[in-house]
């Protein structure tokens, strides 16, 4: 792509963003949505492959959906309320739209079906963009309209998600498939928090972030997109193979890894505000993830690839990618559990 163009969509992206967390109209709002969507999409298609324009396509039509819904809720709050701010959203019909459609726009079950077969049609760059980026806009609306919702829809939705989020990834092979439900999974820790501790949302969020992305440099350094080709990665890079390792150990959630610090403080939260089974199905539900983390880390850590005629030989070449990134992002999500204090001093 040419660097000029690449320049613009990035900037648009950065723009819709930005327009959307400064905004306190829905008309702006909804633009900043539009403009991120519409940026997008050229990044997405850009490869001319027709699984790429596939997943471009049920994109957008899923986006544009989600779009007709927000701009509809906020019509119908301004019809019956008189007031178009976005704090002032205080019509039930309005507010459960919203929610609903912002849950659309960020996967949220049972709104998660296109998140696996878009991201599964995309390079793993595009794919980074989609479920962090992405996902910053339609979370800040729902952390301003969330104390006007009812909070059994936030639960059912966060319930909802870590379940099927879990569920789903159980059964895959492909990479961004999995990355794609365990982004569901995060989203119902984020989502069914944040009525009680908004903060927590922004500290889930921020970790999230932090995990997934250096998953998706790992993942395009070994220029991995099955779990079959995690066997050949300890030939090409030891070292990188062992911190990957550890890092889809992190986005599980397991002490004494960063990934533990969210799920951690939010089941603490969940139990203070008297919700004993709700923070119990949620733990289960995080045993589900776990589970086919482990089958990556058994993939990469104690298998071998297969050495037969009809198989590729890998080659072992020296991975020449810079790597800057890629080590400030590894090292942030394996070992910021120990400042867990000073990191809540700061969300709140």
């Amino acid at each position: 792509m040419n660097p000029y163009v690449l320049l613009v969509l990035l900037s648009s992206l950065g723009l819709g963003t930005t327009l959307t967390f400064a905004s306190s109209h829905w008309l702006l709002a909804w633009m900043g949505l539009e403009i991120n969507t519409l940026a997008i999409i050229p990044l997405m298609s850009q490869h001319h492959h027709p699984r790429a324009v596939e997943a471009t396509t049920k994109y957008f039509l899923t986006q544009a959906t989600a779009a007709a819904v927000i701009l509809f809720a906020g019509t119908t709050n301004a019809w019956t309320q008189g007031a178009w701010d976005i704090n002032g959203m205080s019509d039930p019909l309005a507010n459960t739209m919203l929610i609903i459609a912002l849950a659309l726009k960020i996967g949220l079950a049972p709104m998660h079906l296109w998140m696996p077969e878009v991201l599964q049609g995309l390079d793993l760059t595009t794919g980074l963009i989609l479920s962090t980026w992405q996902k910053l806009a339609p979370l800040a609306l729902i952390m301003q309209t969330a104390q006007n919702v009812d909070p059994l829809l936030l639960t059912t939705l966060g319930l909802l998600s870590t379940l099927i989020g879990g569920w789903g990834g159980l059964n895959q092979t492909q990479l961004r498939k999995i990355l794609a439900y365990s982004s569901i999974a995060h989203m119902g820790w984020m989502v069914i928090i944040l009525q009680y501790a908004p903060q927590l949302t922004l500290l889930a969020l921020l970790m999230y972030i932090l995990m997934t992305t250096a998953a998706f440099l790992a993942l395009k350094v070994f220029n991995a997109t099955k779990i079959n080709a995690l066997a050949t990665a300890w030939s090409k890079a030891p070292i990188l193979s062992a911190t990957t390792t550890l890092l889809l150990l992190s986005l599980a959630g397991l002490p004494p890894l960063t990934g533990f610090m969210p799920k951690w403080l939010i089941l603490q939260e969940l139990t203070k505000q008297n919700l004993p089974m709700t923070a119990t199905v949620m733990a289960l539900a995080a045993l589900l993830s776990l589970y086919f983390y482990l089958r990556l880390c058994y993939t990469m850590a104690l298998t071998i690839s297969p050495n037969m005629n009809s198989s590729t030989l890998p080659w072992r070449t020296n991975i020449n990618q810079p790597s800057l990134l890629l080590a400030l992002f590894s090292t942030a999500a394996l070992i910021l559990l120990p400042i867990t204090p000073a990191i809540l001093m700061l969300t709140t």
